[in-house]
């Protein structure tokens, strides 16, 4: 029983405890399901409460947005009042604006009826009634013709009418102006805009027409001021140059006689001052002629180079007295001869080169030359030419001023220097005539250096070949104190082919062992030893070399000594092509050329050149025989144009000399009698004029008379030789040129 009872007691204790195992099992996982339960719970709670958060946010900014929404209404309905007060003001003032101004403005629609109108543009119309806005421009047309508000002229009213619709039809509508009957006039300035109304304006422009009419008036009375300016100018030029052609004439013949030395010089100061007086008068008179703008061009082919050279040549006497080198440099690649006017251009680089002279004392005046084609192949070049010297230079503040009317730099060097002070303003002047510019650039005390460019058409091609000097002469010894002359003809030189060795003296040039050059050429004015005497010397060393002699003075050939010792003189500044031909005669390389296809001219039986001279004043008449009292003529004066038709006629001269200004009949009227005689009878016998005139235009007039040439008094001895010489008739013997 005991054992029974005890397995039934452990029994029991085995199923409480699994019974309390269970319970605590069943216990854990209702635990652990209500953790997880109060998670759940937890995160909706939290969820649920983020969410009311973010509807509370939300609910705030509609609040937010709805309050701001109501301000800017606020803001916008108070922006638009603003603006429509703004625009209803800017309205006002503009139409106060339109109805202050005093031209008239109005505004038709795509019907073109009149929207608005300014009281200006209606007040054109008289105040008549049916002009107000409403009224078609047709209709407005028809009221101006019938009211005659426009004076149209001597136009039909249908053509009127048709023309002003046509114009308000074109796309592009120009200006018109219409007189009124009150004679105001109208400018009509109108426009269609992009919306097709048509804006116009009606503007007032009576006192401009007015004003205008005064300018012509004023201007009317300024060419006749002008005119008669210019004719005084003429009539003074005529009486100043008719008596100086005496006072010069006689002087210049005094000149050539035998005079006292004290008698020369006054002889020589009589025609120098009055050439002076003739430089001056040529100032104003151009001058006057370019500020008229009656100066004109008149282009033709020259030689550039050789026109340089002419005008050195002429200021040599001034240039030795003072002891100044003169000197050229082209350069060897360009062409010498253009197209252009050359007296205008001649009397720029006189006044340049002369100006340049005139202001140095001491050293040297270079003019150079250079250039370029405008491109290749053109027949086109620009030229650069510089006049530089070593003289007094302008100081810098005063640079800008040389260039003015009247104008002189006042210092106490140049006071001595006399001028019109006209001269560079004509040439600058001139020189934009040409289209050209001008500049100066200069430093006081050390010179001056006057440049201008230009474009001019060449006249010849460009050397393609330069000049090449004889074969048999291949070396070349320069003597010359001068750096500048000793580049200059070292240039030219190299450029014709011979190696050339420099020298600034004699006694160098001894050192050199001129007996391996084949030619010499020196300078003739050097210090210590002269360019003779150099050759004295090279010559008793038994040198046989050639020696060229460069100098300003060729007379040096007239000395038998001088003559068995040189080769040749070249007169300074040296023209290339005098340089080059004396090589050639030099070196012998060119043949001459064949004799014995050219016919012998046998001359006729020989007689006197027959010469008539029609001049009126005695004065003249005597200084003209004296003239040409050296040549073998069979010479007659005429006082008047008819006594010059009937020696034409008895004489049959073979030149007539014509003055223009004479009694009873002029040198016009005579001329184109005799032309009438020869359209008769046949011939034609060259006619020069004599004129005291030197207005432009004169020229021409007096070519168009059916003269051959023209002179300005006063006349010049050799001009007048030159003349002759050009017409001699075959028969007539040369006559050897006057000294």
């Amino acid at each position: 029983m005991s054992n029974t009872a005890g397995q039934s007691l452990q029994e029991m204790l085995a199923q409480e405890r699994r019974g309390r195992l269970a319970a605590e099992r069943l216990l854990d996982q209702k635990s652990r399901e209500l953790v997880q339960a109060n998670r759940k719970l937890a995160d909706h709670a939290r969820l649920l409460s983020d969410e009311i958060l973010e509807q509370r946010e939300t609910v705030k900014t509609v609040l937010t947005e709805s309050e701001d929404l109501k301000g800017r209404n606020t803001r916008a309905q108070a922006d638009l009042e603003r603006a429509n007060r703004m625009a209803v003001t800017a309205e006002r003032r503009l139409w106060d604006a339109l109805e202050t101004i005093e031209d008239g403005f109005a505004v038709f629609n795509t019907e073109n009826r009149l929207v608005i109108a300014n009281r200006s543009y209606l007040e054109l119309f008289e105040g008549i009634d049916g002009i107000v806005p409403g009224i078609t421009y047709d209709a407005l047309l028809d009221l101006i013709l019938h009211e005659g508000i426009f004076d149209i002229g001597l136009q039909s009213p249908g053509d009127w009418r048709a023309r002003m619709l046509q114009r308000w039809r074109d796309e592009t509508i120009d200006p018109l102006t219409v007189k009124l009957w009150n004679d105001r006039h109208i400018k009509l300035v109108d426009r269609r805009g992009q919306d097709g109304d048509m804006v116009s304006l009606a503007l007032n422009i009576t006192d401009t027409m007015r004003y205008e009419q005064q300018l012509r008036e004023a201007r009317d009375k300024a060419e006749s001021a002008n005119r008669a300016k210019s004719a005084f100018l003429a009539n003074m030029s005529h009486e100043i140059r008719t008596p100086m052609n005496g006072v010069v004439g006689m002087a210049e013949l005094l000149c050539d006689g035998d005079l006292e030395e004290e008698q020369r010089l006054y002889a020589e100061t009589i025609k120098s001052s009055g050439e002076a007086l003739l430089v001056i008068i040529n100032d104003v008179l151009d001058y006057s002629k370019i500020e008229a703008e009656k100066l004109t061009l008149h282009p033709e082919a020259f030689d550039l180079e050789r026109a340089i050279h002419e005008i050195i040549v002429l200021l040599s006497p001034s240039v030795q007295e003072k002891g100044i080198v003169l000197l050229v440099d082209y350069d060897i690649f360009l062409p010498t001869r253009f197209v252009a006017d050359p007296g205008r251009l001649r009397q720029v680089l006189t006044n340049l080169i002369g100006n340049a002279v005139k202001f140095t004392a001491q050293g040297h005046v270079l003019v150079r030359v250079t250039g370029f084609a405008d491109e290749e192949g053109s027949n086109k070049y620009q030229l650069h030419v510089s006049v530089e010297d070593t003289g007094i230079g302008i100081p810098e503040e005063k640079i800008d001023h040389v260039f003015g009317e009247f104008n002189q730099v006042e210092d106490e060097r140049n006071r001595k220097f006399e001028g019109t002070g006209l001269g560079l303003a004509i040439t600058k002047q001139l020189l934009e005539l040409m289209g050209g510019e001008i500049w100066v650039e200069s430093e006081e005390g050390k010179g001056s250096c006057f440049g201008f460019q230009v474009e001019f058409e060449a006249a010849e091609g460009a050397p393609l070949n330069p000049l090449k000097a004889p074969s048999r002469l291949r070396s070349a010894l320069v003597i010359d104190d001068q750096q500048i002359n000793r580049m200059i003809l070292q240039k030219q030189l190299d450029a014709m082919g011979l190696e050339v060795t420099t020298c600034r003296s004699a006694a160098e040039a001894l050192a050199r062992h001129p007996e391996t050059f084949d030619l010499i050429l020196t300078d003739h004015q050097m210090p210590e030893t002269s360019g003779l005497e150099l050759a004295e010397a090279l010559r008793s060393d038994g040198i046989t070399a050639p020696i060229l002699l460069l100098t300003s003075n060729p007379a040096v050939l007239r000395s038998p000594a001088a003559r068995s010792m040189l080769d040749g003189v070249l007169q300074k500044p040296l023209l290339r092509r005098d340089l080059y031909q004396k090589l050639i005669d030099i070196g012998g390389d060119v043949p001459a050329p064949p004799t014995e296809n050219i016919a012998k001219v046998v001359p006729a039986r020989s007689r006197k050149m027959k010469v008539l001279a029609a001049e009126d004043n005695r004065t003249n008449q005597l200084v003209f025989s004296k003239m040409v009292k050296t040549l073998d003529l069979d010479l007659r004066f005429a006082n008047n144009g008819r006594e010059a038709v009937a020696a034409f006629e008895e004489f049959a001269p073979d030149l007539i000399f014509m003055d223009v200004s004479m009694p009873e009949m002029d040198g016009k009227e005579a001329t184109r009698a005799i032309r009438t005689l020869e359209a008769e009878r046949g011939g034609h016998v060259p006619i020069c004029a004599l004129t005291a005139h030197a207005m432009d235009g004169d020229g021409d007039e007096i070519m168009s008379s059916g003269m051959d040439h023209y002179l300005t008094k006063p006349l010049r001895k050799a001009a007048i030789h030159d003349m002759i010489a050009q017409h001699r008739p075959d028969m007539v013997p040369a006559q050897e040129p006057v000294e």
